[in-house]
C-alpha cells in the first residue's frame, strides 16, 4: 500500500511535468504571438505553429486533476476547495484562450480580432501564473486545520513564494515558446524570435536561480541543492547559451528540461507531503493520510500501465507529423491572405491549420 501511495505521487508529478513541458510552449507562443508578429500574417503563422497541438497538450491538466481525485481524494478535496476562486479564474482563462482559436477569424473586424488576440495572450499568461502560484503554495504552506480545511481567504493564497513560483514558470514558458518558434518559423520572423529567445533564456536563468535560492534559504530545506534542482539550473543556463548560439533544437530541448525539472523540484521537496500546513506540521496532508484504498490504487495502476504508453506514443506521433516549419505567403499582397490559413504552397505538414485560424 505504501509503495502504491508513493508510486501515484510520482505519477501525479509526471502528469504536472508533462503539462508544463507540452502546454508550456503553447502558453509561450500564445503570450508572444501579439508581440513577435509584426502584422496579421506573421501572427497567424505564429498561432498556426501550435494549432494542431494545443488542445491535445491541454488534456494533461485534466489528467493531472483526475489522477489526484482518484488516487488522493483528501488532497483533491482540500486543494480544490482551497484554490476554488483561483481555479475558477484558470477555467475562465482556459475557455477564453480556447475559443480565441476558433472565433478570431470569424468576423473580419479589427476590434473583434484584436479582442480575441488579447484573449489568447492574457489567457496564456494567467494559466501558468495561477497554476504555478498554486504549486508554490503547496510547498510553502497554507493555514490548514486538523480537519484539513483551509482557514484563510483568497488574499492568503498570494504568498510571496507562491507568486514567485508562478512568475518563474511563466517566464520559463515564454522561453520555451520562443525556442519552439525558432523551430517553426522562417525569415525575418524567425530572426526576431531567435534574438528574443536568447534574452528570455538568460532572464529565465536569473529567475530560476533566485527561485532555487529561495527554496533553500527562505524555506529552510537545507543549503545544498538536490541533483534534480542542479539539473534545472544547468539546463536553463545551457538553454540560454544554446539559444544565443543558434542551436535551436538543443535550446528547445534544454528549455523543456529546465521547466520540467523545476516542476519536478516542487514535488521532490514536497514529498512525502502533498500539502503543507502552516498552522501545525501535524496537520500536513501526506501520501499516507490522503490516499485512496489499496484496491482503488491497484486498479488505477493497471489502467495507467496500459494506457500511459499509448498516450506518450500518440503525443510523439503528433509532434513528428507537425514538425515542419510554417511557410507564409511570398508577399503581403498575395491572394492567399484572404484565406483562413498560411500559403497553400507550403509543405502539407507545415500548413495544417489551427482550429478556426
Amino acid at each position: 500500500m505504501v509503495h502504491l501511495n508513493n508510486f501515484w505521487f510520482v505519477v501525479v508529478g509526471i502528469f504536472w511535468i508533462g503539462f508544463f513541458v507540452l502546454e508550456g510552449f503553447d502558453f509561450g507562443v500564445g503570450m508572444l504571438h501579439s508581440f513577435v508578429g509584426r502584422d496579421d500574417v506573421e501572427q497567424r503563422i505564429v498561432v498556426n505553429s501550435i494549432g494542431p497541438l494545443w488542445d491535445g497538450n491541454e488534456v494533461w491538466l485534466v489528467v493531472a486533476g483526475a489522477a489526484i481525485f482518484a488516487a488522493f481524494p483528501s488532497w483533491y478535496a482540500t486543494m480544490f476547495s482551497t484554490f476554488y476562486l483561483a481555479l475558477l479564474a484558470v477555467l475562465v482563462a482556459l475557455i477564453g484562450r480556447g475559443i480565441s482559436f476558433e472565433y478570431r477569424r470569424k468576423i473580419d473586424n479589427p476590434r473583434w480580432q484584436s479582442a480575441w488576440r488579447w484573449s489568447m495572450s492574457v489567457g496564456s499568461l494567467l494559466i501558468p501564473l495561477l497554476l504555478g502560484t498554486a504549486l508554490g503554495d503547496l510547498l510553502h504552506g497554507l493555514p490548514i486545520d486538523s480537519a484539513h480545511n483551509y482557514t484563510g481567504n483568497f488574499v492568503g493564497l498570494l504568498v510571496p513564494f507562491g507568486l514567485y513560483t508562478g512568475i518563474t514558470l511563466t517566464v520559463l514558458c515564454l522561453f520555451l515558446g520562443a525556442a519552439y518558434l525558432t523551430l517553426k518559423t522562417e525569415g525575418a520572423l524567425h530572426d526576431r524570435v531567435s534574438r528574443l529567445s536568447g534574452r528570455l533564456g538568460w532572464l529565465s536563468a536569473l529567475i530560476t536561480f533566485g527561485w532555487l535560492t529561495w527554496i533553500h534559504v527562505g524555506l529552510g530545506v537545507g543549503f545544498v541543492p538536490h541533483p534534480i534542482e542542479a539539473v534545472a539550473l544547468v539546463a536553463v543556463v545551457a538553454g540560454a547559451w544554446l539559444a544565443e548560439s543558434h542551436s535551436e533544437g538543443w535550446a528547445f530541448a534544454a528549455a523543456a528540461v529546465a521547466i520540467g525539472t523545476v516542476v519536478a523540484s516542487i514535488f521532490f521537496e514536497l514529498f512525502p507531503r502533498v500539502m503543507v500546513s502552516s498552522t501545525n506540521a501535524a496537520y500536513d496532508l501526506t501520501v499516507a493520510n490522503s490516499a485512496s484504498p489499496s484496491y482503488t490504487l491497484k486498479v488505477l495502476t493497471v489502467v495507467a500501465v496500459i494506457f500511459f504508453p499509448v498516450v506518450l506514443a500518440y503525443q510523439g506521433w503528433s509532434l513528428y507529423v507537425f514538425r515542419k516549419r510554417i511557410v507564409g505567403p511570398k508577399s503581403t499582397g498575395d491572394a492567399t491572405l484572404a484565406g483562413p490559413d498560411v500559403s497553400p504552397t507550403a509543405p502539407p505538414q507545415a500548413t495544417t491549420p489551427s482550429a478556426g485560424e
